[in-house]
This record gives C-alpha cells, sequence and structure tokens, in this order.
C-alpha cells in the first residue's frame, strides 16, 4: 500500500518541486536546531580521491555542488540537445516569444541587481543570482493548477525555462570562470576530441562517452572552468540514434533513465546542503541588505518586467503570436512564475560568493527564498483566478 501510494506521488509533474520544498524546509529547520552543528560538520567534512599524484579533495557540500550538480547539468544538456532536434525548439516559430521573454527574464534581474548593488564590487558578483528559473518548481505549480493551465502555457514556460538554463550555462562559462590551468584545459579538449570520434564514428555504446565525460569532469573541474561545465559538454555528444530494435534513441533513454536520480535525489540533496539558513538576528533591516533586496526584487519584479514586458512588446510589434488559448493575464501569471529562482539561483549563488564571505552566502540565500516564494505564491494565485476565467486575448492595439 505505502509502496503503491509512493509511486503514485512520483508520478505527479509537481513532486519533484514538492521534494525540493521539503529539503529546504528541513533544512532551514535543522540549521535553526541543536542539530545546527552535525549539519554544519557533515557539510564540511572532507573527502578525497587520490591516483597517484592526481588529487581532489574538497569538502562533502562542494562534492554536491560540483560533482552531484554536474549530473545535473547533463540531464540538461541532453534535453537541450533533444529539444533542439526533435522537441520544441526545433521550430523556429515556436521559439520566438520564448527566447525573447527568455532574455527579458535574464537581462532585467540582472539590471535590477546591479543597479542596488553598484557600489560593492563584491556583491556584484551576485548580479547572475536572479536571472535563473526552476523549471522543477515552477512546473510544480502548474501541475497543481491541473487541466485548467492551457497546453501551450505550459510549453511556453517549458522552452523558456530550457533556453533560460542554456543562458545560465554560458554565464557560468564566461562569467564565474577562476584561474585557468592549461594543461587541465589541454586535457578537457583530448577529452572532448574523443567524444566527437566517438559520436562521429556511429558509437552507440553509452560506457564510453560516460567514461570520457568522467575524465572531461575531472579535467574541467582543475581547470578553473566550472565542473558541472563537463556534464553539459559530454551530453551534447550522446548519439541521438535507435540501436537496432529499440523505440527510443539512446540519448532519449539516458534522460529517461536519468530524470529520477536527478529529480528525487540530487537536487533536493542539493536544496538540503544549500538552503540552510540561520533565523537568528534576522530583522527587517537583513532582508533590506542590498544583496537580499536586489536578488528578491531581480526575481519578483524583474520576470514581471522582463518576461511579460518583452512578450508583451514582441507580440504588439507582430513579432511573434500570443501561444493559442492564452490570456494577457495567464502570460502574466507565468512571468511570475519564472520569478522562482530557486535551484538555479543557490547554485549560481555559490559559485558568486564562494570566496565572499558568510554573510554574503546567508544575504543571498534569504534573498532567493523571499523572492521566490512571494513570485510562486502570486504567479499561483493570478493563474488559478483567471486559468478557464477569461478569453484569450486580442493581440490588436
Amino acid at each position: 500500500m505505502i509502496t503503491a501510494k509512493l509511486k503514485e506521488f512520483l508520478c505527479l509533474e509537481s513532486a519533484s518541486g514538492i521534494l525540493l520544498l521539503i529539503a529546504a524546509s528541513l533544512a532551514m529547520v535543522v540549521e535553526n536546531s541543536a542539530a545546527k552543528y552535525i549539519y554544519d560538520a557533515l557539510l564540511d567534512t572532507p573527502v578525497e580521491i587520490k591516483i597517484g599524484d592526481f588529487e581532489i579533495a574538497k569538502p562533502l557540500l562542494l562534492w554536491i555542488n560540483d560533482g552531484l550538480m554536474a549530473i545535473f547539468f547533463f540531464l540538461i544538456g541532453l534535453e537541450i540537445k533533444r529539444e533542439f532536434l526533435v522537441g520544441e525548439l526545433s521550430d523556429p516559430s515556436r521559439v520566438v516569444l520564448p527566447m525573447i521573454a527568455a532574455v527579458g527574464g535574464m537581462a532585467i534581474p540582472a539590471a535590477i541587481y546591479a543597479s542596488i548593488n553598484w557600489a560593492n564590487p563584491v556583491a556584484m558578483k551576485g548580479w547572475a543570482i536572479p536571472s535563473a528559473t526552476d523549471i522543477a518548481f515552477a512546473l510544480g505549480v502548474l501541475a497543481l493548477l491541473g487541466s485548467r493551465i492551457p497546453q501551450s502555457l505550459k510549453l511556453f514556460l517549458m522552452t523558456l525555462a530550457i533556453i533560460d538554463d542554456l543562458g545560465a550555462i554560458i554565464i557560468i562559462a564566461i562569467f564565474y570562470t577562476v584561474d585557468l590551468s592549461f594543461s587541465s584545459l589541454l586535457l578537457a579538449a583530448i577529452a572532448i576530441g574523443g567524444l566527437f570520434i566517438l559520436n562521429r564514428g556511429g558509437v552507440l555504446g553509452l560506457a564510453p562517452y560516460m567514461l570520457i565525460g568522467l575524465v572531461l569532469w575531472a579535467a574541467v573541474l582543475k581547470s578553473g572552468v566550472h565542473a558541472t561545465l563537463a556534464g553539459v559538454l559530454t551530453a551534447f555528444f550522446v548519439p541521438f540514434k535507435r540501436e537496432a530494435g529499440e523505440t527510443h534513441t539512446q540519448l532519449e533513454r539516458l534522460e529517461h533513465d536519468l530524470y529520477p536520480s536527478v529529480a528525487y535525489g540530487i537536487l533536493p540533496l542539493f536544496a538540503f546542503a544549500n538552503a540552510g539558513i540561520s533565523f537568528e538576528g534576522i530583522t527587517l533591516e537583513s532582508i533590506l541588505h542590498p544583496v537580499p533586496l536586489g536578488i528578491a526584487a531581480g526575481l519578483f519584479i524583474g520576470n514581471q518586467v522582463g518576461v511579460f514586458g518583452f512578450s508583451w512588446l514582441a507580440i504588439k510589434l507582430g513579432i511573434s503570436k500570443m501561444p493559442q488559448a492564452v490570456g494577457w493575464m495567464q502570460l502574466y501569471g507565468a512571468a511570475l512564475l519564472c520569478g522562482i529562482g530557486f535551484t538555479m539561483s543557490l547554485f549560481v549563488g555559490s559559485l558568486a560568493f564562494e570566496q565572499g564571505g558568510p554573510d554574503f552566502a546567508v544575504d543571498d540565500r534569504l534573498g532567493i527564498l523571499s523572492g521566490s516564494l512571494v513570485s510562486g505564491i502570486l504567479g499561483y494565485s493570478v493563474l488559478r483566478f483567471f486559468c478557464g476565467n477569461n478569453r484569450p486575448a486580442s493581440t490588436s492595439s
């Protein structure tokens, strides 16, 4: 009976978002309890791998952020490749509006954060934190509304989030790279060459790709470029071809097999490891500090202006069309949901402020949680009230 109920829960579209929320809540409860020291000590536990002169030594928290999250980015890479080949991103006419909306949803939140934190060069490292949308939470909220949500609105939000993820990957690669090791970069280039040869040679077995991908991850980790990008690069070379007698390609099968582990294991673990905030001493003044204020305002206000505003302009100027059976308020509700930046924002925050000291680490999580919470609640409320109750809007002026 319990097993059947668990399977039924995991089949829900909202299950991943619910687990993320539970994990984040649990982290905050533990961090503000007598178990705080156990929690902190666990995340600081040193973990080492050494083969000859090659050594990787990091605390457990960074193994989660640099190691397990590389698998998350590998899954994102698989999804992006599939979408470009046969999915929503393969049809240019369907991509225009979500792409324009995604650009607004990245640029305006970043601009709002920068305008608030311009005078502080350390705080400015977090400019990209409010530019990320958490697809698991956003689609989870849509799932809670059930069949009243038009399918075209789900596709719009999903395509926007995929483009947003691609933008986040580019931002991480360009702006969050530290001192480079050219010997490690050379090894990474050789590994990429090996993946290219496998792909062009028509190798369908996944084991060689995974083995070279592991070498690529280690090389990128040592190079100064963030290691999670190795996951994306490896995914781009996984073949989109079917083996004899198979109905799905290797990429599709791998994506399907990885999704439960990432959605129900890696992401909740990441949330638990990164969302622990001590509420001791937090006041209204703490929330109004430039870093959390910039993040919260970027997530909440920035996505309304960026996603909805850019979409409105694109539709009014005739550059793209309103999604079928979607009204203006429904589009506005989706824009609000884009302000839920939880997982990706926490990840970018960990990169931005890993050298910024503990105060910035608390500040950025406070801003992410408050901005995401307000965006999620208001987005859900707007969609619940308007979905099914308003007709599709006219795009004429």
